[in-house]
């Protein structure tokens, strides 16, 4: 089983990460830590039942061009 998370980053630099699937969020203040947090809630969520074989962690970016 996959469970993929759709991660943004603040303005402030730090990212959030959300699971499409299950009701698990988390944030880290660089990448490394979001990792890790991810991987420490993830193994909090599924604490009593089987895990995830693979995280897949979606960074999505918005950015807004000028049309002019």
């Amino acid at each position: 089983m996959e469970i993929v998370f759709s991660i943004t980053q603040e303005e402030d630099g730090g990212f959030v990460g959300e699971c499409l699937s299950h009701d698990i969020f988390t944030q880290g203040d660089t990448w490394d830590e979001l990792r890790k947090n991810v991987q420490e809630a993830v193994s909090a969520y599924f604490f009593d039942q089987a895990k995830p074989s693979r995280i897949r962690l979606h960074l999505v970016r918005d950015e807004v061009l000028s049309a002019s």
